[in-house]
């Protein structure tokens, strides 16, 4: 049954299912995958030199006619050149990230370009509207990779946004099936967007190390931290340890961008040294056991969605409260 909301209207694809631009593992082959299945795939800029994500773009236009987007976080040095790139190859969806969308959103929006800003609070869902951005994704705390210091949870987060914005929200933070996405709608929600989930995809440029430490993560596993430098969100292992030890007992700003910059998250998520390299991931990670196609992910969330629908149209109506 063909399903339209602001969000499938806004971006023309066929499931509000949006998958989360990821730094060393949402290249053009996952995005494609994605939007091929119905979903909106996207290419994560973050980590990409303007001539890497310029190839990327358009890999992308050829093995997909459908939309697909570049993700763009703002806190890089060479945003201006990857701005120039992405209006030149028309890229019809932006979604920007970790900084102000005053900055950007304008140009992106006179070239033609749909935009979307990621938050982590109603006060910059707010601050995303007012720069004339067409929707904004809210991410709770729950999330892989960069998050909010507030440590705002996305079941509370959701319905704040929701309240406090007129245009669309899309739900991020652990969110990797149907039942979460549900979940979601029922906050206000009109999309979810989908990363952890998509780590463990058959087209995900990440290593095979990091797909299997994913699924073999527990409940717990994962810690958020750096949070007096750029929050981010980690699997735990050596590397982890050692940095939020350092953060504990006062290191500068400095010291842990030093520690940061050393190539940590190429050398653990798209080379596979599982200890010495930076594993962002989700909470959600221990809730995914297999690494199958992008497809099969986009298939698998929407079915448990509207199954998720029919069962709570099935509840009995208490009259008892």
């Amino acid at each position: 049954m063909p399903f339209e909301n602001r969000i499938t209207q806004l971006f023309k694809i066929e499931y509000p299912i949006i998958q989360a631009g990821m730094v060393w593992v949402s290249g053009w082959e996952l995005a494609s995958a994605v939007s091929n299945a119905g979903g909106l795939g996207i290419i994560g800029a973050g980590g990409m030199y303007p001539n890497d994500l310029q190839s990327h773009i358009q890999k992308i236009k050829a093995a997909t006619s459908k939309p697909y987007a570049v993700n763009l976080p703002l806190l890089y040095s060479d945003v201006q050149a990857n701005i120039d790139i992405i209006i030149q190859e028309k890229v019809p969806i932006v979604f920007t990230s970790a900084g102000n969308p005053k900055t950007w959103t304008a140009i992106l929006k006179a070239a033609g370009c749909i935009v979307v800003h990621v938050v982590s609070s109603t006060s910059f869902a707010i601050k995303a509207e007012l720069a004339g951005c067409d929707a904004i994704v809210a991410e709770g705390f729950e999330a892989g990779g960069h998050n909010g210091r507030d440590e705002t949870s996305t079941i509370v987060l959701i319905p704040m946004v929701h309240k406090a914005v007129k245009i669309p929200v899309m739900a991020a933070g652990g969110i990797a099936t149907g039942a979460q996405m549900l979940a979601a709608f029922a906050l206000g929600a009109e999309g979810v967007q989908v990363g952890s989930r998509f780590v463990c995809s058959n087209e995900a440029s990440a290593h095979p190390n990091f797909k299997n430490a994913i699924i073999d993560a527990k409940e717990g596993d994962t810690q958020l931290g750096l949070k007096s430098l750029a929050p981010v969100r980690l699997l735990k292992n050596d590397f982890a340890q050692a940095i939020l030890k350092m953060e504990r007992e006062g290191a500068s700003q400095e010291q842990l961008s030093m520690e940061l910059g050393k190539g940590r998250a190429k050398k653990g998520m798209l080379e596979g040294d599982m200890q010495n390299g930076e594993l962002e991931i989700g909470q959600v990670s221990a809730m995914i056991h297999a690494t199958i196609p992008a497809a099969a992910i986009v298939t698998e969330i929407w079915k448990d969605f509207t199954m998720g629908i029919e069962h709570l149209k099935s509840l009995p109506v208490s009259r008892s409260f």
